[in-house]
């Protein structure tokens, strides 16, 4: 019963995660060659309810890994490494 349960934890939580918001963030400050990598596990607050994992190119070329945190309805994304 408890591998059901965790199980349909995991689901849930990978369904909180907006790469349609995460793009538009991530190109607004000029990342390119982003893949996303599924929810991120303690990367964001207490107050952001999607948590976008990605990879990407940097305006240097460099590749940074991070999460995409932004809210339900009223908090817009913050881009945190």
């Amino acid at each position: 019963m408890k591998v059901v349960f965790i199980a349909l934890a995991l689901i849930t939580l990978i369904g909180c995660t907006n790469q349609s918001d995460a793009m538009r963030a991530l190109t607004a400050q000029g990342f390119t060659d982003v893949r996303f990598t599924g929810y991120s596990f303690f990367a964001c607050g207490k107050d952001d309810f999607f948590h976008t994992g990605f990879i990407a190119k940097n305006a240097q070329g460099l590749e940074v890994k991070g999460t995409v945190c932004s809210g339900l309805i009223f908090k817009n994304s913050t881009i945190r490494f």
